[in-house]
C-alpha cells in the first residue's frame, strides 16, 4: 500500500527482490494540475509500469478491498506513505509493517522529513514498525539513521530516506527481527504542513527561515508577502547572520545588493531563486533587475 511519490523507490526494491508484490493498493486517481485533468497517484504507475496488478479503492477497509487482499494470502502486507487511515479488522487480518521515514518515536506524523529539517536536526533516519490503531506508534522493527547536511532539501534528503527505507524494508522480510515497543515520552509529531508553515515569518530568524524554505523545496514552497500584498515563492535562500539592523525593521525586503533580502528579527534572508505568482523559476538577482527595469 502506498501512494506518494517517496514509495515508489521502496515498492521498486520490493519488486526487484524476493518479495515481490502480486498486489498493490493505492489511493482513487484525483485531479491535478492547472488543468486538474485526473491523475493516476504516482505509485499506481510504477506498479502498471512494473506489471503488478493495481487496486484503487475508496477505502481499503472496505469488505471488497480487504477481500482482495486476502485472496492473495500475502505473507506480509507492506505499507509507505499511502496517506490514509488503516483500521480494524483489516489490521489484524494480516501482519502489516510500514516504512516510516525517521527515528521514531521522533517526528510520528504526516510530515516527518520537513519537520526535521525545520528542527534544524543533523540526523533522521527510517523506521520500520509493526503497523497499530496508534499513529506511527506500533513496536519498531528495524532503524537506521540518516544525516543532515546543513545543505539538504527535502528534495536532496527524501530520495536518500526512501532508497534507506527499500534496503530496510527488504532485510525486515528477509530476517524477521524482534519488534520492541517505542517509549512514548520521546515522541514528537510531525504535523502536515499547513499554509501558515510555508509563511516566511520575518518575525523569526534568518537561520530558521532558511530551515523552511529548504523543508519545503522543491515540493511545497515556501513564500514572503511583498509590499503590495503579493506572495513572492522563495525556492532557494541563505540565511546571512548578523546583518539586517542597518536595514530597519523586519519584513522590509532589501533590494540594493545582488539578491533580494528579506529583514528578520535576527539577521537577514537573502533570497537566492524565487517564482513570481504565475511565472518560472528564477534567480533572486534576475527577479531584481526585472524590477529596475
Amino acid at each position: 500500500m502506498g501512494t506518494s511519490s517517496f514509495a515508489v523507490p521502496v515498492l521498486e526494491r520490493l519488486a526487484a527482490s524476493e518479495h515481490r508484490p502480486v498486489l498493490v493498493l493505492t489511493r482513487p486517481d484525483r485531479p491535478r494540475g492547472r488543468g486538474r485533468k485526473l491523475s493516476a497517484p504516482p505509485v499506481a504507475q510504477a506498479a502498471r509500469e512494473l506489471g503488478i496488478e493495481v487496486l484503487q479503492p475508496n477505502s481499503v477497509n472496505d469488505p471488497d478491498a480487504r477481500g482482495a487482499i486476502a485472496a492473495t494470502r500475502p505473507q506480509a502486507v507492506c505499507v509507505c506513505a499511502f496517506g490514509a487511515l488503516i483500521s480494524e479488522p483489516l489490521l489484524s487480518d494480516h501482519e502489516i509493517v510500514n516504512v516510516h521515514p525517521s527515528l521514531l518515536p521522533r517526528w510520528r506524523g504526516a510530515a516527518p522529513i520537513e519537520r526535521a529539517i525545520m528542527a534544524g536536526d543533523e540526523v533522521t533516519g527510517v523506521s520500520i514498525i509493526r503497523l497499530t490503531e496508534g499513529l506511527d506508534s506500533g513496536p519498531v522493527c528495524a532503524q537506521e539513521s540518516e544525516p543532515i547536511s546543513t545543505e539538504d532539501t527535502y528534495g536532496t534528503l527524501a530520495p536518500r530516506l526512501a532508497a534507506l527505507g527499500g534496503e530496510l524494508l527488504v532485510r525486515t522480510l528477509d530476517e524477521h527481527p524482534p519488534c520492541t515497543e517505542q517509549d512514548d515520552s520521546l515522541t514528537t509529531y510531525a504535523d502536515k504542513i499547513a499554509p501558515q508553515d510555508r509563511r516566511l515569518d520575518p518575525l523569526r530568524s534568518a537561520v530558521e527561515l532558511e530551515r523552511v524554505v529548504r523543508a519545503l523545496s522543491p515540493h511545497i514552497g515556501a513564500w514572503v508577502e511583498l509590499d503590495d500584498g503579493t506572495r513572492l515563492g522563495v525556492l532557494r535562500a541563505r540565511a546571512s547572520v548578523g546583518s539586517g539592523d542597518e536595514h530597519g525593521d523586519p519584513g522590509r525586503l532589501v533590494r540594493g545588493g545582488a539578491v533580494p533580502a528579506l529583514v528578520c528579527a535576527e539577521g537577514e534572508l537573502q533570497l537566492l531563486a524565487v517564482k513570481p505568482g504565475g511565472r518560472r523559476e528564477m534567480s533572486g538577482g534576475d527577479w531584481l533587475r526585472g524590477l529596475r527595469k
